[in-house]
């Protein structure tokens, strides 16, 4: 079959095809993890995302490719989960403006488009890190521009994208050490061939089982993000200790008195730090970088408009639990008890939470719409969006108390009409110190910075299990053993949950240590829990503890050090 001119209607059926491809193998990406924790799931944010970029495809029916390209971006951008999904969301909003305006879609048009959107995701970044899904990309668009200069044909274009893709990811261990470490390859790679093979299914009319009969195994795959991929690389030496992402809409006043240049700006930031990003468009930029003192980098963001959110926290990322999602049960944020006002209020907390127990938790302390979510399944930006309009408040903080989902997070606070930020929390603990910080008294911007502030005064310790046998760091882990984490880093490992905890629970406890709560999960119960309420109690007996029930799925344990 040879196609010289792709309409939209093919087009659009390569989006959907794709998005079916990705979602019959999220399983098996999201099976395997480089830190064998059910905590981040490159596959389902991917399918998530993809899914949700569809379902804007379909609601258009445009009948021009430039028109369905910018339908698919939209619907990325407003659906992406977790780091992969916001990467892939980039290299199609390049896409779609690669075709923007075009009636059909030749072979050097579509090859280009795919260059165009690796230029996009690749601009922003000062220093990218090879082996990830970028790389992936980058390759297969090359591949495509070669093909394009000798063929005008659409299919034998995009068979040469895909087989590239191939060989990039397969390439991907020698790039990034902690692939070859584990000697798997990029999931986030992986995510975008199985998409692109859906693309070339279309075209050939071929059935996908053809196209992935080679696939690599269960032990050939990995689930680990960009984001992550970067801060394992600079983890020992990195120089500048907090990873800072600031969003900033812009406004005719600040840039009539600092206009804006995106090139000049991104020289002035790369001297505060490393590892940098910066997007920007009309209306909106957004930064990322490592800085030792993230409120130099937000001054001068500042400058240029109005500051909507700041993350700030180290790179480090574990990722989400395996979410069971099929195409059309897509996640919708559950609110709290409905408490119907008369008057808008002048604040609203929403937060993300998982468990019943946890929901009351926050519910207690001050947040005002709980989101089901975190560890289980991440919102979308669309979730968030949502749960913004729903709240009757002039002001939002929204509390993500997961780093994988305050991407998505920022993204809605961009493009909501309320002021709304982000205080990005990044566990149980952090968000409940956070919202202990909250003053009402005081305006968005104090209330932002005082409550990042306290994300460092304590300590997350989580108690969970493994899902594959593996090494880390010279421990090793069996698959259905428990795992202590302090932070991000593996402590102990042990068949014993008693034993994982209180090993946790010292490494955690130190002289300047005076509060430990300790959240209890679905699969412990009250004796279980008391157990290690007496051995803070015996073992550290100027530290008070608590104990509360927080029912969430996935870990046994949640510990908070203050």
């Amino acid at each position: 079959m040879s196609v010289k001119n792709l309409e939209a209607e093919m087009f659009a059926q390569m989006l959907i095809e794709g998005a079916n491809n990705l979602s019959n193998h999220s399983k098996k990406i999201d099976a395997l993890n480089v830190f064998p924790v059910p905590d981040g799931d490159t596959g389902t944010n991917m399918n998530l995302t993809v899914t949700s970029g569809v379902k804007e495809v379909k609601q258009a029916n445009a009948n021009r490719v430039g028109q369905v390209a910018g339908s698919y971006a939209k619907g990325l951008l407003m659906g992406a989960r977790g780091n992969s999904g916001v990467i892939l969301s980039q290299l199609f909003r390049g896409f779609s403006k690669s075709v923007e305006g075009k009636e059909t879609l030749d072979a050097q048009g579509l090859s280009k488009a795919f260059e165009n959107g690796v230029n996009m995701a690749y601009k922003a970044v000062m220093k990218p890190v090879e082996g990830t899904i970028l790389t992936v990309a980058k390759d297969a668009a090359n591949r495509g521009i070669e093909v394009a200069k000798t063929s005008e044909d659409v299919v034998e274009v995009m068979d040469a994208v895909v087989k590239e893709a191939e060989a990039s990811l397969e390439r991907t261990p020698d790039l990034l050490p902690v692939l070859k470490e584990v000697g798997v390859v990029d999931s986030g790679g992986q995510g975008l061939l199985t998409i692109y093979e859906g693309f070339l299914s279309v075209l050939t009319g071929e059935k996908i089982v053809d196209l992935v009969q080679n696939e690599p195994s269960m032990d050939e795959l990995v689930k680990f993000e960009h984001h992550s991929a970067q801060s394992h690389m600079a983890t020992e030496d990195i120089e500048f200790g907090y990873c800072t992402e600031v969003m900033v809409k812009f406004e005719d006043e600040k840039t009539s008195q600092y206009p804006f240049d995106e090139q000049e700006f991104r020289s002035a930031l790369n001297e505060l730090g490393d590892s940098l990003l910066v997007v920007s468009d009309d209306d909106l930029l957004k930064i990322h970088i490592h800085a030792e003192y993230p409120g130099d980098v937000i001054t001068k963001a500042q400058k240029h408009g109005s500051l909507v959110n700041v993350k700030i926290e180290n790179m480090r990322e574990q990722h989400s639990a395996i979410l069971d999602y099929e195409g059309e049960n897509e996640p919708k944020p559950v609110q709290a008890p409905t408490e119907t006002k008369e008057e808008r209020q002048e604040y609203a907390i929403i937060a993300v939470t998982m468990g019943e127990g946890i929901a009351s938790l926050f519910k207690g302390v001050g947040a005002s719409h709980i989101i089901e979510g975190g560890q289980t399944m991440n919102p979308s930006t669309e979730d968030f969006v949502k749960a913004i309009e729903e709240v009757n408040a002039e002001k939002i903080i929204l509390l993500p108390n997961n780093s994988n989902i305050v991407m998505a997070a920022e993204q809605a606070a961009s493009v909501v009409d309320a002021e709304a930020v982000v205080v990005p929390s990044k566990s149980v603990p952090q968000g409940l110190t956070a919202l202990l910080s909250f003053n009402p008294t005081s305006d968005l911007q104090d209330n932002k910075e005082e409550m990042s502030e306290a994300l460092s005064e304590v300590k997350t310790g989580e108690v969970t299990y493994a899902v594959r046998d593996t090494s880390i760091n010279g421990i090793a882990i069996k698959e259905g053993d428990y795992m202590g984490i302090s932070e991000k880093d593996i402590t102990s490992t042990d068949p014993s949950v008693q034993k994982v905890t209180e090993e946790l629970l010292t490494s955690l406890i130190d002289d300047e240590s005076e509060i430990v709560t300790i959240i209890k999960g679905e699969d412990r119960d009250e004796q279980e829990g008391q157990a290690v309420v007496d051995f803070v109690e015996k073992m550290f007996s100027d530290v008070e503890v608590e104990l509360h029930d927080g029912k969430q799925p996935l870990y046994s344990y949640i510990i908070s050090v203050e």
